[in-house]
């Protein structure tokens, strides 16, 4: 698996997204851990999660405990493996999310994550999403605080905009290593902080990096070139998405959910699939 940096840190140029694991429709556990082995098996190194990521009011932190065991129970060594965790996005359990930036609050629901995820150091914990409710720059600051307190290893945010990187870097010292924004085909409206991102050095974290892929209906017009140049390549239009995304800057990494072990064995064919400049032309007009 070719690598790319987050920090001082390697890790798999494709990720693995949990969420699809843990929210409605999540498969059965075995079938889980099944595809968390597959994507290590595979040479993944970065699993991204959030304490959000569960279905049911009693169940905070589902996906972190399910990855938890799942490296736990690998055969394979661990020890390079990345375990990337959000806080200050909630769910009820009625099916809704809403945020909380109360610096005090993230300092709790870090503590909470350290405990589910059974490490010394969060590898890398990132701000879910600002709160209209609270200054960005509080927000930001209980980051900065469990950073020097050893809790977490790096500091990143998501959902955020270019003026919040810049603020984030800014009251961390320096010290910002990710921003993870939902980037796709169907969704390119952050193309600004991907480029800000390049320009900063720090990686960008694609969320839901096959949106709309799988479906024909949901890209219209935009999903022919992706099938087309896959057709003629025998990919899936996934791995040319992935690919594609890949090839916007060094600092990309991508980060597809799955649930089965087929769709991560796939994603991570990406890696080694190069698009040439007539092929990224094409689908960046697309």
């Amino acid at each position: 698996m070719k690598t790319r940096k987050i920090g001082d840190l390697d890790v798999s140029a494709i990720g693995l997204g949990g969420m699809p694991m843990s929210i409605e429709g999540r498969p059965d556990e075995a079938r889980s851990i099944a595809t968390i082995h597959a994507a290590l098996d595979a040479g993944v190194t970065l699993i991204d999660t959030a304490d959000a990521y569960h279905q049911f009011a009693d169940e905070v932190g589902h996906n972190e405990s399910l990855i938890a065991k799942a490296i736990a129970s690998w055969g394979g060594d661990s020890s390079s493996v990345l375990v990337a965790t959000k806080g200050g996005h909630l769910r009820p359990g009625d099916g809704s999310w809403y945020v909380n930036g109360d610096p005090a609050y993230l300092k709790t629901a870090a503590e909470a994550s350290l405990k589910r995820l059974g490490v010394d150091a969060i590898g890398l914990y990132q701000y879910h999403r600002p709160d209209p409710a609270v200054d960005y720059a509080d927000s930001i600051g209980a980051i900065r605080d469990l950073l020097d307190e050893g809790k977490i290893r790096m500091a990143g945010i998501s959902n955020a905009n270019p003026e919040q990187i810049k603020l984030a870097n800014e009251i961390l010292g320096g010290r910002l290593v990710s921003v993870q924004n939902q980037f796709s085909p169907a969704f390119r409206s952050s193309e600004p902080e991907l480029v800000l991102s390049d320009e900063m050095g720090i990686a960008f974290l694609p969320w839901s990096p096959l949106g709309g892929i799988s479906s024909a209906a949901a890209l219209g017009d935009r999903f022919a070139p992706f099938k087309a140049i896959a057709d003629e390549r025998g990919l899936t239009p996934q791995v040319v998405c992935l690919a594609w995304e890949l090839a916007k800057s060094p600092y990309v990494i991508p980060i597809p959910g799955a649930s089965r072990p087929e769709s991560i064995r796939n994603s991570v064919q990406a890696a080694d699939v190069t698009l040439s400049p007539e092929e990224l032309a094409t689908l960046d007009a697309a």
